[in-house]
């Protein structure tokens, strides 16, 4: 059987300095582990980690696509307790230099909701939703 949990995302990164340099503008603190050629943050749930993406693709045994900058279909998501959360969130990305794509707005299922891109355009969600229940770290244990 595989555990159901996720543990670590990886994002390759095209410009690792670039991409380092925005997460620690949102005040991301990053771990030992991290190196010149790796950058690894500690959220409440799981660990991001950031590696060149043409080494995250030959240790994986795929092909790099050419076109970097489309949607990937993959987003992340950053939820919060409240929704004035929502909004405060969105004005530190944008003093990061974040591309904000989607203004915080109400959504249709009740809560808070607005999505942002990283300088390599990985699509975030920052969220609340009043049916959250978070532990002690933060980590979201259901919706």
């Amino acid at each position: 059987m595989v555990p159901q949990r996720v543990s670590l995302i990886t994002i390759g990164a095209s410009d690792l300095p670039v991409l380092r340099s925005f997460y620690k503008r949102l005040g991301w603190k990053e771990t030992e582990s991290s190196s010149d050629t790796y950058a690894v943050f500690k959220t409440a749930g799981v660990i991001l980690s950031l590696f060149p993406i043409e080494e995250l693709a030959k240790d994986a045994e795929v092909a790099i696509t050419p076109d970097a900058s489309s949607f990937r279909g993959v987003a992340f998501a950053i939820n919060v307790g409240s929704p004035e959360e929502v909004d405060q969130a969105i004005e530190d990305i944008r003093r990061a230099r974040g591309n904000i794509l989607r203004e915080p707005s109400d959504a249709f299922w009740g809560g808070r909701t607005a999505y942002f891109a990283d300088p390599e355009n990985n699509l975030w969600e920052v969220a609340w939703n009043p049916d959250s229940v978070f532990d002690e770290r933060g980590a979201m244990l259901s919706f």
